[in-house]
């Protein structure tokens, strides 16, 4: 039996690329961590081989009672590069190939066809999860109660609940066309970032500058239509304010931190920020020490640079931007292209944002606070948006 973490508050947990960690990396995430850190002891193709943090034990072991769940597939035709304007080091990390660039390891592929089929494959393998008893797949806010309160009762029992899905996209390649967005929501996606690193058909990401393009207006069109959640990580600051400005739909950022404490174009500035929590958004920690701390570069030893407190400094100062904690969650993306030589010290599996509470706790936040930053504004988010 799994022992729980002490005093575990329930998380909901904004940014996970569960499948791309399992088809892309070829890891199973049933295993128990130390097996699965075993099965990559030979292996040499990447830092975090051998470092994984995600498996489906950790999850119920930290008391994660739901995740926004990736679908994570890029169209990047044949010849295209990294954005020139993102250290080729932290790219690496953050996507998840090797350091020479010779394989994307099952995330580029050279059309949008391609990204389709290959994200439609991620979504299957949720389902197979769920056939399974891993994983329930959240399409509705029925759904949503009923698994909260299985995890909520008195004597529940994590390890043997299974762990909430809410899907998501990572990047939009996978819709083909604006129109077939019903058809994603139809097989369960709830929640939409335009792009990723460089540029798509539809915005501009990390890394690049520029607005979203016509055919993502269109795309934003049917978000509103259909009731998507726009989540505006990765947009660069031109397709952030052009997607504000297009779209009167829900907004999250499922997996950012503050370019007041980590002055790079991956972070959110105040001014968005400020935008977002107007907009009523909630915006997730994201885990990754390379976006916690500005000395940090990818491979660089972090650990020794970066504690887990500084994740509680991003927290700070979101919530003392909007004067209430309503607006920061959890959106870790624990396993994004990186492990635990790439987390804060500390922070060894995902169980381990439990540590969290107690940090907050000694900086004076309630219980309730706390309460809201673990799960309770995504809790809520999510009761107003997705469908009865």
């Amino acid at each position: 039996m799994l022992e729980q973490m002490p005093s575990a508050r329930p998380i909901i947990d904004a940014h996970l690329d569960l499948s791309w960690s399992a088809l892309g990396w070829d890891r199973d995430l049933t295993l128990r961590l130390d097996e699965l850190r075993r099965s990559e002891e030979h292996m040499s193709d990447h830092r975090a081989r051998g470092n994984a943090t995600v498996t489906i034990d950790e999850l119920r072991r930290g008391n994660v009672a739901l995740c926004f769940a990736t679908l994570l597939a890029r169209a990047v035709p044949p010849g295209a590069v990294l954005p020139p304007s993102v250290d080729l080091d932290t790219a690496t990390q953050q996507v998840g190939i090797p350091a020479d660039g010779s394989s994307r390891r099952a995330l580029d592929y050279p059309s949008r066809a391609h990204a389709h089929a290959a994200a439609q494959g991620q979504l299957a393998y949720y389902r197979q999860l769920e056939q399974e008893g891993y994983v329930t797949v959240i399409l509705t806010r029925s759904q949503l109660e009923s698994h909260w309160q299985r995890w909520s009762a008195e004597g529940a029992t994590p390890h043997e609940l299974p762990i909430g899905l809410i899907v998501t996209m990572e990047g939009a390649d996978p819709i083909v066309t604006p129109e077939q967005t019903s058809r994603w929501y139809e097989q369960g996606l709830r929640a939409v970032g335009p792009v990723h690193y460089g540029r798509s058909t539809y915005a501009v990401g990390t890394g690049f500058q520029g607005p979203m393009t016509e055919a993502g207006h269109a795309l934003l069109r049917e978000f509103e239509r259909l009731n998507m959640i726009l989540d505006v990580t990765h947009l660069s600051d031109e397709s952030f304010t052009d997607a504000l400005e297009h779209f009167d739909g829900r907004v999250i950022a499922s997996h950012h931190n503050c370019r007041a404490l980590v002055p790079r174009q991956r972070q959110l500035t105040d001014d968005q920020i400020t935008r977002l929590i107007e907009r009523d958004a909630v915006i997730g920690l994201a885990l990754d020490a390379w976006m916690l701390h500005s000395e940090c570069r990818a491979g660089a030893g972090m650990g020794d640079i970066v504690e887990l407190e500084a994740a509680a400094d991003h927290i700070d100062h979101i919530c003392n931007l909007a004067g209430t904690c309503r607006h920061s969650g959890i959106g870790s993306d624990l396993d994004g292209g990186f492990g635990r030589e790439q987390t804060p010290a500390g922070l060894d599996t995902i169980a381990d944002l439990q540590k969290l509470d107690a940090i907050l706790e000694d900086r004076g936040y309630s219980s309730e606070d706390r309460d809201l930053i673990f799960h309770g504004n995504w809790l809520r988010l999510l009761r107003e948006t997705l469908p009865q």
